[in-house]
């Protein structure tokens, strides 16, 4: 059982960047003596060779931190029991916890997210033939260990950081886990329950600087919110500043949090940061509400100037369509992003993304979207719903293929975006063409930085990923 290829890790999807999760887990199943590899499927294919390493294998283990991840996941899972029905297969990650009922089913064993210990002891109970943990444990404080990634793809594989015209190497930390903030739509609430755990700075130093010794130039802090605990990111900005002046480095904070942190901007633009992403989801205050974001919609210039004033670029995330999105909302957020010069700092997929609502979600609890609901698809890991206004979903089909064929094509993503806008103006009822205009004098300025996959968190997965499994 402690012999290579006794243990394997799939990792099927992470936005682009090394699976976390999985480093950590490698280390500590190294430290219990154990030589787990590793399969990650966003940039290795699943062929005889790695069909082999699953077939060989007394236990898989497979990472779903989100909900591509999750879809993917059960594909492999699916083989495993196949090809190697006396594997012991295991789920585990944010999306294992919330869709327990489920994979109980397809798999011996599910555990959450902060697992590690759980995984070794999973392992050795294995090795030994004796009684397994039935529960997993809560996310909390773990004993921590700087992520393995030795097993993983080398760090090139994956996205880079386009700044100018360099296509930087990048790494990827995270300086917390959890989130402090209850957010309805949001997979973290409902497993951390509004709770974060700082990982050690040496920790997060020592990860760092294994990656930038690896190649990293850029290093992007995974954290749900950066912000959570504003002292020790600060801490840990300057520390990685000091060591590697020539590091740039993006993390991801909440709306309210650029707001409530405006003095905090200019040193983290001094100490490297490049860009910030942050969930801005909507401009209507009433999906805002429904969604228990935080912020309201005038909130968003001013986070957004504050992080221009800084010098940073500001990436927003969004929900663009939920049960609440009308087509004039659609509308004026196309407006607000043609306005304040956001076309090539909103990925255009942000601009077809459809709420998902997996098994836990804060959003059942609310009510809000019960009028609204239809029933559990546990294949796709969701409740289905539909829009009261048969426009809205038939605007979300039509801007979902545009983006499909315009990434497919490569396409500017400001091309796009012209075109999304003309598709919601007509939705509205709305001359496209004198809404939008062409378009052209705004598709070829040059992109401010960010990292060459897409990052977003509950999404379908698209056709290319699905794919790959």
């Amino acid at each position: 059982m402690k012999g290579p290829g006794d243990v394997v890790f799939v990792s099927c999807y992470e936005p682009g960047h090394q699976p976390q999760g999985v480093a950590s887990a490698v280390a500590h199943l190294r430290h219990a003596g154990f030589e787990p590899s590793c399969l990650d499927l966003a940039v290795e294919p699943l062929d005889d060779a790695a069909r082999a390493r699953l077939t060989a294998a007394r236990f898989v283990a497979i990472s779903v931190p989100m909900h591509t991840a999750l879809v993917l996941g059960r594909r492999v899972a699916a083989f495993v029991r196949r090809a190697n029905p006396g594997a012991h297969l295991c789920f585990f990650g944010l999306y294992a916890t919330l869709n327990r009922t489920s994979l109980a089913a397809a798999a011996d064993s599910v555990l959450g997210p902060d697992c590690e210990p759980q995984l070794v002891e999973l392992a050795q109970s294995i090795a030994s033939g004796a009684a397994r943990p039935e529960q997993p444990l809560p996310p909390g404080r773990r004993p921590s260990l700087v992520p393995d990634r030795r097993a993983l793809p080398a760090l090139g594989k994956y996205a880079r950081l386009a700044i100018a015209d360099e296509r930087r190497v990048a790494g990827h930390v995270e300086a917390t886990r959890g989130c402090k903030h209850l957010c309805r739509h949001c997979p973290i609430p409902p497993v951390y329950e509004g709770r974060f755990f700082a990982v050690p700075a040496d920790i997060v130093a020592d990860d760092a600087r294994a990656q930038i010794a690896a190649g990293a130039r850029h290093i992007d802090f995974g954290d749900p919110d950066f912000l959570n605990g504003p002292k020790h990111a600060l801490r840990v900005a300057r520390a990685l500043h000091a060591e590697h002046p020539a590091v740039t480095f993006s993390f991801t904070a909440k709306i309210e949090h650029i707001v409530r942190h405006e003095a905090l901007f200019p040193e983290l633009a001094s100490l490297g940061a490049v860009f910030v992403i942050s969930a801005v989801e909507s401009l209507s205050d009433r999906v805002l509400a429904a969604l228990a974001k935080g912020h309201r919609a005038a909130d968003v210039p001013r986070a957004l100037a504050i992080v221009r004033r800084a010098g940073i670029s500001l990436r927003p995330t969004l929900v663009a369509f939920t049960p609440w999105t009308t087509v004039e909302d659609y509308l004026a957020l196309c407006r607000f992003i043609r306005d304040n010069d956001l076309e090539a700092e909103v990925d255009p997929v942000q601009l077809s993304l459809r709420l998902l609502v997996p098994p836990g979600s804060l959003l059942l609890a609310a009510g809000d979207i019960a009028p609204y609901l239809g029933p559990l698809d546990e294949q796709a890991a969701s409740y289905r719903w539909t829009h009261p206004d048969p426009r809205v979903d038939r605007l979300e089909a039509d801007v979902s293929a545009l983006v499909e064929a315009a990434t497919a094509a490569g396409e500017a993503p400001a091309a796009t975006f012209a075109r999304i806008h003309r598709l919601a103006a007509v939705a509205a009822g709305i001359d496209g063409a004198l809404e939008v205009g062409t378009g052209e004098a705004r598709a070829h300025r040059p992109a401010p930085p960010h990292l060459t996959e897409a990052w977003f968190c509950c999404a379908q997965p698209t056709r290319r990923q699905l794919g790959a499994v």
